[in-house]
């Protein structure tokens, strides 16, 4: 638990989003320093807070609203990047605010932002003509508001305070979004009025359940019933509503998906800023309950590679995974699981539109990760019970049945096979079962692979 030393608030020329002590580059600081200058379009900056404030207090599978988790936020050099949640834990979204935006200079570390109730109401009541002198650092975002009512009136500070408690399952899905969203590719996109079309047309969070297409047209993005080319399939078209917020300032939305149909994402780009949505295949579907990073941590030797890499990471935007392989000496396979593992860890998220991998600094704790993955510790404690018989072949004993596996000499989990009833219903579609897993294990250690 951690907490704010005081509430964000806007007061008479002085907006001040608090934030949490912080990890930074020294190490955890109580009164970390993060950026101090000027926002050229704080309406842009403002409009973003509020996207990720409806989304993070919204439950959008039989939508309520709920009390709201705080974003995390990194600072990173040449950009802030600010990520959450949706209550549900089917939707991703991410604000990046960018350097050209900004006239001071960003410095790194990651915390957590408070953007309260309170706060929220404020933000609702900045103008066009408002300007933001701003300082992000342990005693808040502290912003010089620039304005004058037309009454000559005076806005009146507003203070909410409260504790910061990052949920357990937001690890989770920071390391399953991370690995997911490799497998997303551009597919099309849309700029100008056609692109606030888009977000007009959205439903409300509240709205009825729409499935489909979206499919770009000469007219802009309708939603079709059938496939088309290059279209975008989306389950709960309602779970983009809180874009509305950001409508009058968007110059172009870009739309991604994997080849097989279900997630989907799009970017919102605005001027000195931009906004991602991530969204799963259903609306009851969270996405800290996939088990693609099994795999990985099963593997002796990846926290030893990911201790290594950890130890030169430095907040970077974009990672250079190559260059960072020939320094280090880790083959290129093995960098991979390396990176699966730091990124379960929550310590790296992936950019789509970079195509790369961007480091944040989350408390670290491996013990959490293997409570986090049932079927890890399962696996962990049938090693002792799993055999080889010959030709590939291995038997596992779990309670009182033997389960057999085939596992290929030179293949990974993903290509072996089992005959319990896990692997039956899902093959490796959510990862390995325990007892492929107890063979990983196994003949890691019995023959160093």
């Amino acid at each position: 638990m951690r907490g704010f030393k005081r509430g964000s608030s806007l007061t008479d020329g002085n907006l001040s989003l608090s934030i949490a002590p912080a990890l930074t580059p020294k190490g955890v600081e109580e009164n970390p320093l993060f950026f101090s200058g000027e926002l050229a379009n704080p309406l842009v900056v403002s409009g973003g807070l509020l996207v990720l404030a409806d989304i993070v207090s919204s439950r959008y599978f039989k939508y309520a609203p709920v009390g709201q988790k705080d974003p995390i936020l990194s600072a990173q050099g040449d950009r802030l990047r600010a990520e959450c949640f949706s209550a549900c834990n089917g939707v991703y979204a991410r604000m990046d605010l960018f350097q050209s935006a900004l006239e001071g200079e960003i410095l790194y570390g990651t915390t957590n932002v408070d953007i309260g109730n309170e706060l929220r109401k404020s933000l609702l009541q900045l103008r066009d003509q408002d300007r933001l002198k701003f300082r992000i650092g342990g005693d808040g975002w502290r912003t010089f508001h620039s304005r004058q009512s037309d009454d000559g009136s005076a806005l009146t500070e507003m203070l909410f305070q409260r504790p910061v408690k990052m949920p357990d399952r937001w690890i989770r899905a920071l390391g399953n979004t991370a690995m997911l969203y490799q497998k997303m590719k551009y597919r099309f996109h849309v700029e100008g009025m056609q692109a606030k079309a888009f977000i007009a047309m959205l439903p409300p969070a509240t709205g009825k359940e729409q499935a489909g297409w979206l499919t770009a047209t000469k007219n802009g993005v309708v939603l079709k019933s059938v496939k088309g080319k290059n279209s975008v399939y989306i389950y709960g078209l309602h779970r983009l509503s809180a874009l509305k917020r950001i409508m009058r300032h968007v110059n172009a939305v870009y739309f991604y998906a994997p080849d097989e149909a279900g997630q989907m994402m799009l970017e919102v780009c605005m001027p000195g800023a931009n906004i991602t949505l991530g969204v799963t295949a259903k609306s009851y579907e969270g996405y800290s309950g996939e088990g693609a990073l099994l795999d990985s941590l099963s593997d002796p030797k990846i926290l030893e590679y990911a201790d290594r890499i950890d130890d030169v990471l430095n907040f970077e935007p974009k990672l250079d995974l190559d260059g960072m392989s020939k320094s280090i000496g880790i083959e290129k396979e093995d960098m991979k699981d390396a990176i699966g593992f730091l990124a379960v860890s929550g310590k790296l998220g992936f950019d789509v539109r970079e195509n790369a991998f961007f480091h944040r600094e989350l408390p670290d704790d491996p013990d959490r990760i293997l409570g986090d993955n049932p079927r890890l510790l399962a696996a962990k404690k049938l090693m002792e019970s799993t055999t080889y018989i010959e030709d590939n072949i291995w038997h596992v004993r779990s309670g009182d049945a033997d389960y057999r596996v085939i596992y290929p000499v030179d293949g990974r989990a993903e290509d072996a096979k089992c005959t319990c009833s896990w692997y039956l219903r899902h093959q490796n579609s959510r990862g390995p079962c325990k007892h492929i897993l107890a063979v990983k294990m196994k003949k890691g250690i019995s023959y160093g692979k």
